[in-house]
């Protein structure tokens, strides 16, 4: 009955999708006076879920070294924006990845808000306070 529960398979990849953009984000930090570093984000969640390429609940795979599954699952193609550079050929914008990390904890504590929340609806209609 509750072998399927898609909530919990969405605020996972949710929270996973904010905790690999939030890597990216001290990542592009930690290299910002690197020359010709250009910075790197991922494609929003919502257009990588939407991308994801399965409705039926089947295994995806999110690399081509994983096994079974398909292998046009979750693809967090890392995109770089080169249009701000500096004369070292940089392009991160500390200003901009402070708020790509805030925006990132914003998604990842919605994610857990959304678990937490579908878990007590559960407790609750089983009966378990």
């Amino acid at each position: 009955m509750f072998t399927e529960l898609n909530v919990f398979k969405i605020s996972y990849a949710m929270a996973t999708h904010a905790g690999t953009r939030q890597a990216l984000v001290s990542q592009n930090i930690a290299n910002s006076d690197t020359p010709d570093y250009q910075a790197k984000d991922i494609r929003p969640f919502t257009e990588v879920f939407a991308r994801r390429g399965t409705t039926s609940g089947d295994m995806i795979s999110t690399r081509a070294s994983h096994l079974n599954g398909s292998a046009n699952g979750m693809q967090w193609a890392i995109t770089t924006d080169d249009s701000n550079a500096d004369p070292s050929g940089n392009t991160v914008s500390i200003e901009e990845q402070i708020l790509n990390g805030v925006e990132a904890k914003r998604q990842h504590d919605r994610a857990l808000a959304i678990y937490r929340s579908s878990m007590n609806i559960l407790r609750t209609s089983l009966g378990k306070q």
